[in-house]
């Protein structure tokens, strides 16, 4: 075992024996589960099937720890998600990576890292991706590959097998904070500061319309989660999400969830449709997970025909970067537009671009708060607000460097006095 590489799994479990014990009360059990339905639900059942199962072994001299390992290992392969439990169980992992039975990976405070968790074979590895996607109505095969799944905790699952994944059976777990982040937690850890949380939340009780960029892993989804909490109690917000994240803590929440195609190709509701349809709810707000196709132009016509204060989020690597997408997802819905007449729904719809960045060191920043002012000519003008300026990095190889304001003033800052919110110079760095 290398340094590179966190220990989860008891060094006794790495014994021959110890596995040898675990296959065969499992073997001892299967009759009597065959005569029941194994979930959840029945776990203090199945447990007490494995426990009598390791009492008619002779193994009197294990210590009682062991003997309870076992059986939760046991449990776990049976009705859990077998020893991706140890993982799941941690809440300072935020990501899983099984690179087949062998390798697993997991990201842990922005780094990733080797596991010692291992899978017995890669039919082990399909049992439990089976474990994850049947309650769901999901499967993968050699002609549906690959899927997407969410967790009972609301964990996303990505997963995909032989042909596409050539190494063998790959699950990736983006695992659901049980805390919510909140600004003050932001501020804290430095992903922002303090006055650009007050001019975000300003920005979101003032209506303007947001959109958060940023690459994968950067935090979009956080950061959409903390701006949600700025909306007003008293408002009716429509949610439409591929699977479920958001946690709103507002009472007046209509939450809306994409579903897949039956097996025979029909039933699909996309992000389009729901966007469509939410249109048709009375809604005050409407908030986007992320747009990444035709939905795109549903979404710009929306903010453009009365519902200001809309959020979403997109894959970019930068706010302009944003924009080109924003282009190219709007086009995805087979309308002809040209060019021009795209951008200038783009400029006349959007307010702000909240950009997020995954750095280096794996911290994640605001690099970037930026005003869409409008059109000069065919380009869509930008104007950064708020920046991260860089200085260098650090001997421990840390990113160094500020979050500061530009020294410019937004184009829609008589809006936000309208709405109550008279900020002063400090908070676009024009003197105190």
């Amino acid at each position: 075992m290398t340094e590179n590489i966190i220990q989860f799994v008891p060094i006794i479990f790495k014994e021959p024996k110890i596995q040898q014990i675990k296959r065969r009360i499992v073997e001892l059990v299967t009759p009597q589960l065959q005569k029941i339905v194994v979930s959840g639900s029945n776990r203090e059942q199945v447990q007490r099937y494995l426990e009598a199962a390791l009492k008619t072994l002779d193994i009197n001299n294990m210590p009682a720890q062991v003997r309870q390992q076992i059986v939760d290992s046991a449990l776990a392969d049976l009705i859990g998600y077998g020893p991706l439990e140890l993982l799941l169980q941690d809440n300072q992992i935020n990501e899983i990576m099984v690179n087949g039975p062998d390798l697993v990976f997991i990201e842990r405070n922005g780094e990733l890292w080797e596991t010692d968790i291992r899978f017995d074979s890669e039919e082990h590895v399909m049992h439990i991706i089976d474990r994850i996607l049947l309650p769901l109505g999901r499967r993968v095969d050699a002609d549906t590959p690959a899927a997407d799944a969410r967790l009972p905790d609301g964990s996303r699952v990505n997963v995909a097998i032989r042909p596409v994944s050539v190494n063998g059976p790959v699950i990736t777990i983006r695992k659901f904070s049980q805390n919510k982040m909140t600004s003050e937690d932001m501020i804290t850890l430095g992903t922002m500061t303090s006055y650009m949380s007050n001019f975000l939340r300003a920005c979101v009780i003032a209506r303007m319309n947001i959109l958060i960029s940023g690459n994968t892993s950067s935090g979009k989804s956080t950061m959409l989660n903390v701006l949600s909490t700025f909306i007003p109690e008293r408002e009716r917000i429509i949610t439409i999400e591929d699977a479920v994240e958001l946690q709103m803590k507002q009472r007046h929440v209509v939450r809306m969830e994409t579903k897949l195609p039956s097996v025979d190709g029909s039933g699909a509701v996309t992000i389009r449709d729901l966007v469509r349809n939410s249109l048709r709810m009375r809604p005050d707000r409407i908030v986007v997970g992320e747009v990444r196709g035709g939905e795109t132009l549903d979404m710009l016509q929306a903010m453009n025909t009365g519902h200001s204060g809309s959020l979403t989020t997109i894959h970019a690597n930068s706010p302009r970067d944003a924009i080109a997408r924003l282009e190219t997802t709007a086009l995805m819905s087979g309308i002809e537009l040209p060019v021009a007449a795209l951008r200038r729904q783009i400029s006349s719809a959007l307010d702000l671009i909240v950009h997020m960045n995954r750095l280096p060191d794996g911290t994640r920043k605001t690099t970037q708060i930026t005003e869409v002012v409008g059109m000069e000519g065919d380009i869509v003008t930008l104007t950064d607000i708020y920046k991260f300026y860089q200085t260098g990095i650090s001997p421990e190889g840390k990113v160094l460097g500020d979050l500061r304001p530009t020294g410019i003033r937004p184009v829609f800052n008589p809006r936000l006095e309208v709405a109550g919110f008279k900020l002063g110079g400090e908070y676009f760095g024009l003197g105190f």
